[in-house]
């Protein structure tokens, strides 16, 4: 019987964005490849066939459980070799659905958005809704030390290994002529001897974009920010930066679809985030040789190496986050020697580098798979 695998994720944009190439991985070895998710529909051509699931935010929301019968039905139906699941939300009600199913399943986790060290009540219900399915997870893939920890502590996986996350296609971000970034800040009426700041993301409370104003308004006028992006927050911190008096030295572009342009506009990297999962807008950034500026939260530790590639600062510490930016604006030689150190260490995260480690990865478990990332690193 032919192989067949089926890929979930709670919206079309995170399979689009991030898992594509293991579509067509899979599709090269001769597997069959569907997915199921949900969101705003968008194209995905590796697919076989698309499953749209009603998934909402909300865990206990009625349309959740009617996703998860669809997945059921969908298990049942074409009896799956292997199922991928991505996104917390969606990996619940995925592992739900395979309950008593013959099929292998693994679940890659993003990102937990719990601390079980400062619980709250959201955060307690996310780990109990881990440790329900973690029995019915027979791989369980995670990006950073901190989350690996979580995983091995609480035993959410039969098996748990470490990916250094997805990979990054880093070929676009070289193919641009040299002369973008000029360019882009010409566009944006960006003086040439500003320093520039660049964040982008979705505007959220994870994202915090709100501290980064503070910082901002704590730093010498020559200092501007890049604020790409959308979200329920935007039109909040386009209000806060006018209240702070800010806001003719922060750009508000929403949402940008190819950054290339944006980094080489860029000095350095920042990121005010409260949790993350192993983020690819820093490791764009770094490939890009910019030095960073991030919260101390896992994800951003695992990457930024304190005086080598950047400065961590404490979580909504704008005081501190503007001290560790000022330190580089202030010393061109020394965001130059971070940048150049950080496109170094960027490149253990390509796409080239990382996609063979996850497709053996899953030859952990899938027996068909097992020789099927040596061949691939061979490409």
């Amino acid at each position: 019987m032919e192989p067949k695998v089926l890929f979930t994720a709670s919206t079309y944009s995170h399979i689009a964005n991030f898992h594509r190439p293991y579509l067509q991985a899979f599709s090269c070895l001769g597997w069959t490849v569907d997915v199921a998710c949900g969101g705003a529909p968008r194209d995905i051509p590796e697919a076989r066939r698309i499953l749209h699931l009603p998934f909402e935010k909300s865990i206990t929301a009625p349309s959740n459980f009617r996703a998860e019968r669809l997945l059921r039905e969908e298990m049942r139906r074409e009896r799956y070799t292997l199922v991928s699941a991505h996104t917390s939300l969606a990996a619940f009600f995925t592992r739900l659905a395979a309950r008593g199913l013959d099929t292998t399943v693994v679940n890659t986790c993003h990102g937990y958005l719990f601390d079980p060290d400062a619980p709250s009540l959201k955060g307690r219900l996310l780990l109990e809704a881990e440790r329900l399915t973690a029995h019915r997870t027979d791989l369980l893939l995670t990006m950073n030390r901190r989350d690996q920890e979580i995983a091995r502590r609480y035993r959410l996986g039969r098996q748990i290994l470490p990916i250094p996350g997805m990979g990054v296609d880093f070929s676009p971000l070289d193919s641009l002529p040299s002369s973008a970034g000029t360019l882009l800040r010409g566009e944006l009426e960006i003086p040439e001897e500003a320093f520039v700041l660049l964040y982008p993301a979705e505007f959220s409370a994870r994202k915090n974009q709100a501290m980064l104003l503070r910082a901002l308004a704590l730093l010498p006028p020559d200092v501007y920010l890049l604020l790409p992006g959308n979200g329920a927050l935007l039109d909040r911190c386009r209000a806060l930066a006018a209240e702070l008096g800010v806001q003719d030295r922060v750009r508000f572009p929403g949402q940008v679809s190819d950054m290339g342009c944006w980094y080489q506009a860029a000095d350095c990297a920042v990121s005010s985030s409260r949790s993350e999962g192993l983020p690819f807008n820093i490791m764009e950034a770094m490939h890009c040789s910019l030095p960073v500026a991030a919260s101390a939260i896992k994800g951003h530790e695992d990457l930024v190496t304190p005086g080598e590639t950047g400065f961590l600062f404490p979580s909504d510490d704008e005081e501190t986050c503007a001290a560790q930016i000022d330190r580089l604006r202030s010393s061109p030689e020394l965001a130059a020697r971070l940048g150049g150190q950080a496109r170094d260490a960027s490149q253990p995260y390509s796409l080239e580098a990382v996609l063979p480690q996850v497709m053996a990865a899953y030859g952990a478990v899938v027996p068909a798979l097992a020789n099927a990332g040596l061949s691939l690193s061979g490409k």
